[in-house]
């Protein structure tokens, strides 16, 4: 049995028919979010195209079109389905964004941090000065 118990943001921190990105630490390096608000309802999905990997969000958390009716990778324009991920236009036509499950409690959303994909890796550690 799965425990949504890592706060992810809350509702609060994704304007409401807008979209917002987020990134969680896992045990073997970085998972980027992105969630996406309607009313109290949200969808959250990896901030990773199916295609070639690369981050969706055109400017830092802007994941939608212009319409706000579709998800929009920004590196070949290829259009998902906010409530399923269905690529519909694009390189990856048929192919799915990576849903992650998640939870509205009291303003909050959780998820469960130990089912989170690694899609990047650890950050190298900033050097100090007795590095140098």
């Amino acid at each position: 049995m799965t425990t949504l118990d890592t706060q992810l943001c809350t509702l609060n921190d994704v304007p409401d028919g807008g979209s917002n990105g987020f990134v969680l630490d896992t045990d073997d390096g970085r998972c980027g979010l992105m969630v996406i608000r309607r009313g109290n309802g949200i969808v959250c999905y990896t901030n990773s195209c199916p295609h070639i990997g690369t981050p969706l969000d055109i400017q830092p958390g802007k994941f939608l079109d212009r319409a706000r009716a579709h998800i929009l990778c920004t590196t070949h324009g290829a259009l998902f389905n906010i409530d399923d991920g269905l690529c519909i236009a694009g390189p990856c036509v048929d192919d799915h964004l990576t849903p992650i499950a998640t939870e509205v409690r009291d303003g909050a959303v959780f998820v469960d941090k130990q089912t989170l994909p690694t899609i990047w890796p650890p950050l190298a550690p900033v050097p100090t000065v007795e590095d140098l």
